[in-house]
């Protein structure tokens, strides 16, 4: 008799993780569910008030699920290393002038090189999540990603930092279909998640409020990065004051209060001189794109000089460049037409004949 493979699915108490735990279970594995602890020290009342993947309520959802599918459920305390590779990374970046995807390093570095980890230790073959997204191995032997059935709901973009190991022991389901065909699987098995809201916020920062977050955890000795300063035009033309560097991303045009001849958009964030640099829409339009940190997925090698298709953003539609190497942990992407609002911080991916390529950090 053939042993079946032992997967730990990491299940946040919404829809997509619970159906994936449930097909799962249907193709024949040892399913075991897990949710990962990640949120700090706050009060718990605070927590289960705002809910989503960090809060209490995620973990009874979670639990309820579990018992409804006869599965093992399980609470992993990552406490730790959420707080090193997601918010001390997502506060750092932002006080150093650039605009971080924590959801990226939450993925790297907590779903899956922690939970893995964790995960094989104790006898787990893979470990599976609810994203929309699909794996597949290439005739060479690589692992890469693939979109998902469902455009709408593609989470590919996200997840261009994951190394081939993770890849070889992990599943994603619910990438071969739609949001709505979820939902309904999960009706008709009764799931009482079937039609709880998808997340939509930072869950360490559920009413979005980004800079108040910052300014209540940033450490004494670096305050001085979150004080007002000013706007400048990229002549140094000094044309009003901002609140702080870490209420701006590159590309902003609402909120800066500012009245100008024409609309203007924030184009650099200088945090060395305390400035926020604006002009004009056409001023915010650039043809290349620097990325360090070069994680590749499909391909072992870059070849010197190749057409791709990338996304410079998650809800960015993509757009056809050339890509090239630009030093030993560097790429640059010539793009055809000109793109707005280049974010350094943000991922720039990679895809090539509908697979991904592989991506980096945005530098410039």
């Amino acid at each position: 008799m053939i042993e079946k493979k032992k997967v730990v699915v990491g299940m946040s108490g919404g829809v997509d993780s619970s159906v994936a735990a449930w097909l799962l279970k249907e193709q024949g594995y040892d399913v075991i569910g897990v949710t990962m602890q990640i949120w700090q020290d706050e009060d718990e009342a605070v927590l289960e008030e705002q809910g989503g993947c960090c809060g209490l309520g995620a973990v009874e959802d979670a639990r309820r699920v579990a018992a409804s599918l006869g599965i093992p459920y399980y609470v992993m305390n990552f406490k730790q290393e959420f707080k090193k590779n997601v918010i001390d990374y997502f506060i750092d970046a932002y006080l150093n002038g650039k605009t971080p995807n924590p959801c990226i390093a939450c993925n790297r570095y907590v779903k899956w090189e922690s939970l893995l980890k964790r995960s094989l230790e104790i006898g787990a073959d893979y470990i599976a999540t609810g994203h929309y997204a699909r794996i597949e191995r290439l005739p060479g032997g690589r692992y890469t990603l693939r979109a998902a059935k469902t455009g709408a709901k593609d989470q590919t973009y996200a997840l261009y930092n994951l190394t081939q190991e993770q890849l070889a022991h992990t599943l994603m389901p619910v990438g071969e279909y739609t949001k709505e065909e979820i939902r309904r699987i999960a009706g008709e098995i009764g799931l009482r998640v079937a039609d709880k809201p998808d997340s939509q916020d930072i869950c360490f920062v559920p009413d979005g409020d980004y800079a108040s977050y910052i300014a209540n955890n940033v450490e004494e000795d670096v305050r001085d990065r979150i004080a007002p300063g000013n706007f400048v035009l990229s002549d140094g033309t000094v044309v009003g004051r901002h609140k702080g560097i870490v209420h701006y991303t590159v590309g902003q045009r609402k909120g800066l209060g500012l009245s100008f001849g024409y609309p203007l958009f924030v184009l650099k964030i200088r945090p060395d001189t305390n400035e926020v640099v604006v002009g004009s829409k056409e001023e915010s339009m650039s043809c290349q794109v620097r990325a360090n940190r070069v994680n590749l997925m499909s391909a072992a090698k870059l070849p010197e000089k190749k057409r791709v298709f990338a996304k410079i953003r998650y809800n960015h539609k993509g757009a056809w460049c050339t890509v090239e190497h630009a030093g030993a942990d560097e790429i640059l992407c010539v793009f055809e037409e000109p793109q707005r609002a280049v974010t350094p911080g943000q991922a720039l991916v990679l895809y090539d004949d509908g697979y991904v390529l592989g991506g980096g950090t945005i530098l410039s």
